[in-house]
């Protein structure tokens, strides 16, 4: 029996994730609305998509909406109303609701709790310590004792950071200057600070789709994190991503949800929190073999607007089957996907991500569409005015997604439409997907 279609779908959010769920689940057959809140100017010109200025991150307020209009299924996109509790009231109001509760985020809010889930249900991390406020002596003596034996030192802060609260460094020096930042002012009572040895290798993301018990894998995607190319520059909430991964095929990715996913949904329903959502695995594919460094519990930014352009089944039906606790037994543990590749640059505002300018209108938007790009607004705001158009309102303001044949044809793709879009101190990497392990190097 095939899982019932929600025809009318809430997304929560209004980032460039959300707008690459409201684009997918608007075009999918059978569903018929789809409402993003608070969305934004730019989502809202999705054919079949339409905003509701209501504040994501109040519980209250969602449950009104999703009640009032009907909807069959609630999508949380961002990981802080999850957070907040939006999946715990929406469930209690009777509306199925695709992200997990506050306590089952945890994974996410907490790296501590991550990796004592992750130590309890076997799944390899890296080594790592978690530290109070006012425990600098004991942070710094930890620093010294994997310094001591030629291990680099990742600092994590312990609570929601946006992919900006971690240092990764090899400098003993570095570490120990900023290790007593992290505890500063912070509470004695919960961890603030987790001090991880640092691993080397590839990164790769793989997202799955929890009913609770099983997971359904979407595909591979590799984000890169720093700001500027060649990984030069300070981490940011990611600069760009492409789909598939040469290094990373579906029978690898199948053994990575056995290796992680499922120990950690196994671990969790042991504890009376049932994971229901994306679990989003960040790993490190170290010459010893995969080892998880986070785990998020929501899709990721940009590799959502890589992903979900190449997935080949309905997302919808699953999205509401995984949300009840039961995905279809014929669900396969890697969804299929099309041959096509995908390429996505984000372009930042001047500033980014200390301190990004907003207000620079921007040119070139349906340039780059014209060309069959992919535009997802993250940071952008409707200029008023007989000119009209875009401008910027946020740090990172636009992801540009091209699709391809191959890897090759989809940077090309994706560099020749962001090159079509400007604005006053615009900010890209230029190396997105220009050298991809397991193949030789895409040709610019």
């Amino acid at each position: 029996m095939h899982p019932d279609v929600p025809r009318r779908i809430l997304v929560l959010g209004g980032g460039g994730r959300e707008h690459a769920l409201a684009w997918r689940l608007a075009g999918e057959a059978g569903v018929e609305d789809v409402i993003c809140a608070p969305g934004s100017a730019g989502i809202a010109t999705t054919t079949g998509v339409r905003c509701a200025p209501v504040d994501a991150m109040d519980p209250a307020a969602v449950v009104a909406l999703a009640t009032a209009e009907g909807v069959d299924l609630v999508v949380v996109g961002p990981e802080a109303p999850l957070a907040a509790g939006v999946a715990d009231a929406l469930a209690a109001a009777g509306v199925p609701v695709f992200g997990p509760t506050s306590a089952a985020a945890r994974l996410e809010t907490s790296k501590a709790f991550c990796h004592e889930v992750a130590q309890a249900a076997g799944v390899r991390m890296a080594r790592a310590r978690a530290f109070r406020g006012g425990e600098d002596e004991a942070a710094l003596a930890y620093v010294r004792r994997l310094a001591a034996n030629g291990i680099g030192i990742v600092l994590k802060a312990d609570g929601l950071a946006a992919g900006k609260g971690v240092i990764v460094t090899d400098s003993p020096e570095m570490a120990l200057e900023y290790a007593p930042s992290f505890l500063a002012g912070r509470a004695t009572d919960q961890p603030a600070l987790v001090i991880e040895e640092r691993l080397t290798g590839t990164e790769a993301s793989v997202i799955a789709i929890c009913d609770g018990e099983r997971a359904a894998a979407l595909p591979a995607a590799r984000d890169h994190k720093r700001l500027c190319d060649d990984d030069r520059g300070p981490n940011t909430g990611g600069m760009g991503a492409y789909s598939p991964l040469p290094d990373v095929d579906d029978a690898s990715v199948a053994r990575i949800v056995a290796r992680f996913h499922e120990p950690i949904l196994a671990e969790m329903r042991r504890r009376g929190l049932p994971f229901r959502g994306f679990l989003y695995a960040g790993l490190m594919l170290t010459p010893d073999g995969p080892a998880l460094l986070e785990l998020n519990v929501r899709c990721g930014d940009p590799e959502t607007q890589v992903i979900l352009p190449r997935v080949a089944v309905p997302l919808a039906p699953l999205l509401l089957a995984a949300a009840r606790g039961s995905l279809p037994a014929e669900t396969p543990v890697v969804l299929p996907t099309t041959p096509e590749a995908a390429v996505g640059i984000v372009l930042a505002a001047h500033g980014y991500p200390q301190s990004p300018k907003r207000g620079d209108p921007i040119e070139g938007v349906d340039a780059a569409q014209a060309q069959g790009a992919l535009v997802f607004h993250a940071g952008t705001v409707a200029r008023q005015g007989a000119g009209g158009g875009w401008g910027t309102s946020g740090g990172r303001v636009l992801a540009v997604v091209g699709r391809g044949a191959g890897l090759a044809q989809a940077r090309a793709a994706a560099e020749h439409a962001a090159d079509a879009i400007h604005w006053d101190g615009v900010h890209r990497r230029r190396d997105i997907a220009l050298r991809v392990p397991g193949q030789a190097e895409v040709l610019a």
